[in-house]
């Protein structure tokens, strides 16, 4: 299936609040701008921009996407001398991936729970994309498992249903 041509405009991610919203809760709080979803047409590329607070986590609680979906991070705006931990497990006792991220760096994410969080005094900012495993059946934002120690709260992405 092919797309058409698309441009989007950050300002008007920005005044749309199906696009634009705040998701989750004080220390986990963070302003999500979804770029490449329901907006557009596209059979498996989704994409936004999330921007923390100093010192918060994001991508908490720790969520997955199934077999649906594979996720990069480009981290951006963050500089010197901000940093970023980011986490990649299947399984908390013997994660993936636990890494010093700084700008410019970028985790790709094929499966597991991916949760991050910011240097005190800093933010951790990035560019997400991800990539449905399915054309079109895959290609949904918001729909995560909740690492099971942490489904009895809010995901922080119900603001998101249906964008």
């Amino acid at each position: 299936m092919s797309y058409p041509l698309q441009f989007v405009a950050f300002s008007d991610v920005r005044q749309d609040s199906s696009l634009h919203f705040m998701a989750g809760k004080p220390p986990t709080e963070r302003d999500l701008n979804i770029l490449l979803g329901a907006n557009i047409q596209a059979g498996r590329i989704m994409a936004g921009v999330t921007f923390s607070y100093d010192g918060n986590w994001t991508s908490f609680p720790p969520h997955e996407h199934q077999d649906m979906l594979e996720e990069a991070y480009l981290y951006i705006d963050m500089p010197a001398p901000q940093w970023g931990i980011q986490m990649v497990y299947t399984d908390l006792r013997e994660p993936e991936i636990v890494e010093v991220v700084h700008e410019g760096d970028v985790v790709i994410m094929p499966q597991g729970y991916h949760p991050n969080v910011a240097a005190p005094g800093g933010s951790i900012n990035f560019l997400w994309m991800m990539a449905a495993n399915r054309e079109g059946i895959d290609r949904k934002f918001g729909v995560v498992n909740v690492q099971p120690e942490y489904d009895k709260g809010s995901s922080g992405l119900e603001a998101s249903q249906g964008k």
